[in-house]
């Protein structure tokens, strides 16, 4: 049985929390004070740690149907839902056919506006965890524990992170630290810059503090080096200004220092035993009996079977929600036809469902128009597991491979500290772990990188701030399928590149304003 940090305290000492489009309106994780806590239950910190954690991998406190924020249904006010959700449908390589509610809009990359629900469910998680770490900060000021910096680390850390990801959905945001906790009055709006600058500053000054090595599902070193890392890499976009040389000193750190190795098993770094894989950096983790959740790795895997077409026992599940499915534009990387995906040495051209789907995806709300990814399952690795409700697969939100070709695409921008003799080594390492061919150092280009990317990464919650960084979102360079909502696509403007800021944040708050195009 896998180890769990998530163990959820008793519902008497959590506040539930109610709405988030109001900045600083959350009630306090704490009940009683740190000092009571700890008198009475000296692991109560370690407790109140686990929920912040939570708070990435769950939707609440009490189950499934549970939400720390205002969501019809629990499920889809989950952190890794809305990840998905933003990040992959809204891409080129994945496509949802439910259309509920708004999914039309994400998955077609078209008609956004700032009624869309999963705008705000996103936005409300962020402004959800926010507080709550602030709220917590505040309270281990006051308080003596065992490991008292390293809490303080992990904690500014997991507030980072929410924020890194403000920066890149929306770009603005309001700027609500341990210091204006409380306030009355709404906070001003932040600009990107204003938020980058922060995150930067946060995670500077933790790195050197948080510990090198940490329980399987928490944060350490290489955990702040990798957000690091996607900060930097990420700058040219956020703020104007790239920072190539600060992303691969980062990366440098994870490779030379981390400890973390391919994992020579691809299959099993998105199976049911991935805790044992060496190539985690970081997961978020789930589990189908003491941390259910329709938002986790569930959402992955039932979203992507159908008893309709596929062997649900197959791949660990129950029940199957006939919703997700990939387009060409991933598996095409692989071959032209089902044939040829499937007669690829390629470990991940095997990862798609073909049997009675077609290659084409002529109506993307069609189940059996385009093919299901495999990729994520609730079996182990070596097949066994009885089929559950609910995924136990963590979600392998850092791993080495998308550092190796982070290094691989810095080399190519000329950044201190690569070299391209290198950058060929780690790409090829990533490519014959899958049984895929070894390229040449005339093969590797930055439009190669980003499609390696794709092969290698999609559905792990990056690939629309991959294209947008390649420049390849917005405009008419780089089509789809159903990009601007035509089957065989189209171009986008700009303003795409970020996401509205939802009707009811700037309902709660007049200082913020509305992103442009919307």
């Amino acid at each position: 049985m896998k180890k769990r940090f998530l163990i959820l305290l008793s519902i008497a000492m959590l506040g539930i929390y109610t709405s988030c489009t109001d900045d600083l309106n959350t009630e306090p994780i704490v009940e009683l004070t740190l000092e009571e806590l700890l008198a009475s239950d000296p692991n109560a910190v370690e407790g109140l740690v686990a929920r912040l954690y939570a708070s990435y991998a769950l939707t609440g406190p009490s189950g499934p149907g549970s939400s720390d924020i205002v969501s019809p249904d629990a499920g889809e006010g989950a952190f890794l839902r809305a990840i998905v959700n933003l990040q992959d449908f809204t891409a080129d390589g994945m496509k949802n056919r439910w259309g509920d509610d708004g999914l039309d809009q994400l998955t077609t990359t078209s008609n956004w506006d700032r009624n869309n629900k999963f705008f705000r469910l996103f936005y409300d998680r962020a402004y959800y965890t926010i507080p709550q770490c602030n709220n917590f900060l505040q309270a281990l000021d006051i308080a003596d524990f065992p490991d008292e910096e390293n809490i303080v680390a992990e904690t500014r850390f997991l507030r980072a992170l929410a924020y890194y990801n403000i920066i890149d959905v929306f770009g603005k945001g309001v700027l609500a630290t341990e210091v204006n906790f409380g306030q009355s009055e709404p906070l001003p709006e932040a600009t990107r810059l204003e938020l980058f600058n922060y995150t930067e500053s946060e995670l500077l000054a933790i790195e050197p503090v948080i510990t090198t090595t940490s329980s399987y599902g928490r944060a350490n070193k290489f955990v702040v080096d990798m957000l690091l890392a996607k900060l930097y890499i990420n700058a040219e976009v956020y703020t104007g200004t790239p920072r190539w040389d600060d992303a691969a000193t980062y990366v440098n750190k994870i490779i030379n220092e981390g400890g973390y190795s391919l994992d020579s098993n691809f299959v099993r770094i998105f199976s049911s035993d991935n805790n044992s894989s060496p190539e985690i950096i970081f997961p978020l983790l789930a589990e189908s009996l003491t941390s259910q959740s329709y938002g986790n790795t569930t959402y992955i895997v039932n979203g992507s079977l159908s008893a309709d077409t596929m062997p649900l026992a197959q791949f660990g599940a129950s029940g199957g929600w006939t919703g997700h499915r990939t387009t060409k534009a991933w598996y095409g990387l692989f071959g032209n036809s089902a044939a040829e995906l499937g007669s690829s040495s390629d470990v991940r051209a095997s990862l798609f469902w073909t049997t009675g789907h077609n290659y084409e995806m002529n109506d993307y709300r069609e189940w059996t128009d385009g093919f299901p990814s495999t990729k994520f399952r609730n079996t182990a690795s070596d097949g066994s597991g009885n089929p559950v409700e609910f995924s136990s697969t963590d979600f392998p939100f850092y791993r080495l491979s998308d550092v190796y070709l982070m290094y691989a695409e810095l080399a190519l921008r000329g950044a201190a500290g690569t070299s391209m003799t290198d950058a060929l080594t780690y790409v090829n390492n990533v490519r014959t772990r899958s049984n895929a061919d070894a390229v040449g150092m005339s093969d590797l280009t930055l439009d190669f990188i980003i499609d390696e990317r794709a092969r290698e990464l999609n559905l792990e919650g990056m690939r629309r701030s991959d294209l947008i960084r390649f420049n390849k979102f917005t405009g008419g360079s780089y089509i789809w399928p159903w990009k601007g909502g035509t089957a065989g696509g189209t171009s986008i403007s700009d303003d795409y590149k970020l996401f509205p800021i939802p009707a009811t944040a700037l309902q709660a708050n007049p200082n913020l304003t509305q992103n442009p195009g919307y």
